[in-house]
């Protein structure tokens, strides 16, 4: 009976696992219907209404300083590449070389050229050379020549220029102040041949060394000979240095020796051979602010064995920012009369037994000023004080025709310059300058000989239009005085000389240019016995490549 209950309840057991199982397979889903959308609401901006701003009626002040358009370069800016293209090594610095040629009255041809070769960066060198003559009609010998050849490069390096040049210079002169009808010369008699061979070398720096200090030695030397009559040595070294303690302060220091050897040539009854050497020391403090500019130091010199300082003290001060400059300076210097220099101003002079240097003190003072953006001047009166005058004095003994240099001990001077200027970019450019010298204290010479009291000088250059560019150029002085035969003395009656000129550009390459010097006809004399050219024309072409 257990048994029958076991086995049926175990039936039982299975048949409702097996139930269980089949009811868990079957998927119930529930579907829920609704009219409801969820929807964002709109959210609510915060609006501002401020009350409206009270207008400001104050005008505001606008400074500008536009620069002074009047400023001209050399050297244009070249354009600038981008690093991604090949450097060019031929740079393009416009039409740097020139051929000019023409031909005027008295004869007298014209040739000059011009030649650069470079790339500016690493190199630059100039050659230049001109050669003028010209052929007097109103007296005897009155002929004149010139042939000049300069050349001078620039090296560059990183941090430094060394710089070099060269120049031969061969002029003739002719004596022809004598009277015509008591004596006849020859052409060989009467020339007066200069030759001059000059050379210069030095360095500078282009970028500040470690030191912060600026340098520029150099050397000159100059062959100087009146063919026939005499010879001339010189040699300079010059060494400045200056050091920057700060933005305003400075100090500076050059050192410079000018040695000349001087001897002459088949002189009767004796010759003449020394030397004359100059030997100075210059220290200065320089003080550079936005009102003043100072510069004060105190030159010791040797001359000649002989000592003596010079003053070297001068300013500026502004007294309106880029308009207005007062200016003031006691300055001294010493001028070195070789034969060489004393020839530059006066080509008729003898040759000389003696060389005395020049001592010069100036005390001055002035004015500075720029008005607008085109018009400058400065005024300047100064006093100097000489010691050792060269004056020239014609010679009345001889033949005439040769000036004798003196020398006057003590001197004075109350100079007083004045120049304007107007400048308009590169299209009108006007500028004029005038000087009066009132030499006083002259005792051993009873007159300051052949010096020049009042002097004026003016030039105008005007781009007429795109082609054409006229000049003018306008030279006045009053004469000094010269020595009569018998012991009395004249004044010069000084003269004008006015000049006009213009170049007409036919295309980028060919120019022709045409010119009228002394239009007034005035034969004046600068020197007694030596009247100048009259009336004179001149033409010619000017080839840029």
């Amino acid at each position: 009976m257990n048994k029958i209950l076991y086995s049926f309840s175990v039936l039982f057991l299975l048949s409702a696992t097996a139930f269980a199982q089949k009811d868990t397979s079957k998927t119930q889903t529930i579907d829920i219907t609704s009219s409801f959308k969820p929807v964002l609401r709109n959210a609510v901006k915060i609006n501002f209404s401020g009350t409206q701003l009270v207008a400001d009626t104050s005008r505001p002040i606008l400074s500008y300083t536009i620069p002074s358009q009047n400023l001209f370069y050399a050297y244009q800016p070249v354009a600038l590449r981008p690093l991604a293209l090949q450097q060019d090594t031929s740079l393009a610095l416009g039409n740097r070389n020139y051929l000019k040629a023409g031909f005027g009255s008295y004869s007298s041809p014209l040739i000059a050229a011009g030649f650069s070769f470079g790339d500016g960066r690493t190199s630059l060198i100039t050659l230049n050379g001109e050669y003028t003559a010209a052929k007097g009609s109103d007296l005897k010998y009155q002929d004149f020549s010139a042939l000049h050849v300069r050349g001078a490069g620039s090296f560059f390096t990183a941090k430094n220029e060394v710089y070099a040049g060269a120049k031969v210079r061969l002029n003739n002169y002719y004596l022809y102040g004598y009277d015509h009808n008591l004596y006849n010369f020859t052409k060989q008699d009467v020339r007066q041949q200069f030759q001059e061979i000059e050379g210069h070398i030095g360095i500078r720096n282009i970028k500040p060394n470690n030191l912060d200090i600026k340098y520029d030695p150099s050397a000159y030397v100059s062959f100087f000979t009146n063919k026939d009559r005499l010879s001339e040595t010189t040699l300079i070294l010059d060494a400045p240095a200056e050091k920057a303690i700060n933005e305003q302060l400075s100090l500076k220091l050059r050192l410079k020796g000018d040695f000349t050897n001087y001897a002459t040539k088949n002189l009767i009854p004796n010759n003449f051979n020394f030397a004359n050497n100059i030997l100075q020391i210059m220290p200065a403090i320089g003080y550079n602010t936005d009102v003043v500019n100072l510069h004060a130091g105190v030159t010791p010199t040797w001359t000649n064995g002989k000592f003596s300082w010079l003053p070297d003290i001068y300013a500026e001060i502004k007294v309106q920012d880029q308009v207005f400059l007062v200016q003031a300076g006691w300055v001294g210097r010493y001028v070195k009369n070789t034969y060489r220099n004393l020839s530059n101003i006066n080509p008729y002079l003898d040759v000389l037994s003696s060389q005395q240097n020049t001592k010069e003190v100036e005390l001055y003072g002035g004015i500075k000023a720029t008005v607008g953006t085109h018009f400058n001047f400065s005024a300047k009166a100064g006093w100097v004080q000489y010691h050792d005058l060269p004056l020239f004095v014609n010679d009345t003994a001889g033949i005439g025709n040769k000036f004798q240099l003196v020398y006057e001990p003590t001197a004075s001077n109350l100079r007083i310059h004045g120049d304007i200027s107007y400048i308009s970019q590169d299209k009108f450019t006007l500028n004029a300058a005038l000087t009066l010298n009132g030499y006083t204290g002259v005792r051993v010479n009873r007159k300051a000989w052949h010096t020049v009291p009042v002097e004026f000088s003016s030039s105008l250059r005007w781009l007429a239009f795109e082609r054409l560019t006229l000049k003018g150029d306008l030279y006045f002085f009053n004469g000094g005085n010269y020595l009569l035969k018998g012991g009395g003395s004249k004044s010069l009656t000084g003269g004008t000389d006015l000049s006009a000129g213009a170049e007409y550009k036919i295309n980028k390459q060919f120019s022709a240019w045409a010119g009228i010097n002394n239009i007034l006809n005035d034969k004046y004399e600068r020197w007694h016995n030596y009247p100048v050219y009259g009336l004179n024309v001149s033409g010619g072409i000017l080839i840029r490549f």
